[in-house]
């Protein structure tokens, strides 16, 4: 007999919203994972979002879990702009939050993409700049010794595919302030032998309660695929990309060993770790 708590226990999850107004999948894939996490598990869940770049708005510390998009734009032009630094605002009152020995459960965050990358920026941990060229497609992901350790990354194999659609990067790690924060680079990207530019730092564990990936882990392939075989979509990834990009794309999103699988891992592992204190508690 189970104890009713675990089938209807109250989760309180905020989304924060760095799209800055322009339409995207990732929220609806970001809401989808979390809804189906939810219902599988009979939690109770109660989900908010925060126009972050647009409206100004943050979460507070009432919710147990966030969850931080991706967006378009620059992470380093915004450095000065009210909402950049309310964010960072945020970021560092989370981590007060985490650092009191008085305050129980953890608030857990998961940085996806340009949240990624302010993440990087605010702890100094990186380079983080623009790309010589975009970086679009399905892309595989390598596993560096502590993300075989990670548990978020728990029944992925290595290398592992995620979606990346970014103008800039994190390279040039600061091993002295990785250490000094205990923060650990867990993957990055592929091997490109046929380039000289340093292989990008794909994710990070930045401590015990904040992680973030530079890919996308709430893409869900057959809502892109779907998405991207639109006619106004397809035209328009060939115009930026060229056709065998957008070919390329569509089958490896129709791969159920690649995408569908870092969905179906990644944030969910990450939702199973940060409730498992509410649990607890």
């Amino acid at each position: 007999m189970f104890a009713v708590h675990e089938f209807f226990m109250r989760i309180r999850i905020a989304i924060l919203d760095l799209n800055a107004g322009y339409p995207n999948q990732g929220m609806r894939c970001i809401r989808e994972i979390v809804n189906q996490w939810g219902d599988t598990n009979h939690y109770n869940v109660v989900l908010d979002e925060f126009d972050v770049r647009v409206k100004n708005e943050l979460p507070d510390l009432s919710y147990d879990i966030y969850i931080s998009s991706g967006g378009p734009g620059s992470p380093l032009e915004s450095i000065n702009e009210p909402w950049d630094i309310n964010f960072c605002h945020w970021i560092k009152k989370i981590e007060e939050w985490n650092r009191s020995m008085v305050n129980y459960p953890k608030k857990h965050v998961f940085f996806i993409c340009h949240s990624f990358q302010l993440a990087c920026r605010y702890y100094k941990i990186a380079n983080v700049c623009s790309r010589k060229s975009t970086a679009f497609g399905v892309f595989p992901v390598h596993m560096l010794e502590d993300g075989k350790d990670e548990i978020v990354f728990e029944g992925l194999h290595d290398p592992f595919y995620g979606v990346d659609s970014r103008d800039f990067q994190v390279i040039e790690p600061h091993h002295n302030r990785l250490k000094q924060l205990g923060a650990s680079i867990l993957a990055i990207e592929k091997e490109r032998p046929h380039v000289i530019y340093e292989r990008a730092i794909m994710a990070v564990r930045f401590n015990e309660w904040f992680i973030g990936t530079q890919f996308h882990p709430e893409a869900d392939a057959t809502g892109m695929s779907m998405y991207l075989q639109r006619e106004d979509k397809k035209q328009t990834v060939i115009a930026n990309h060229g056709e065998a990009k957008w070919k390329n794309m569509i089958e490896h999103l129709g791969d159920p060993g690649k995408i569908r699988f870092t969905y179906s891992h990644i944030l969910p592992n990450f939702l199973n770790i940060a409730v498992g204190e509410l649990v607890e508690n």
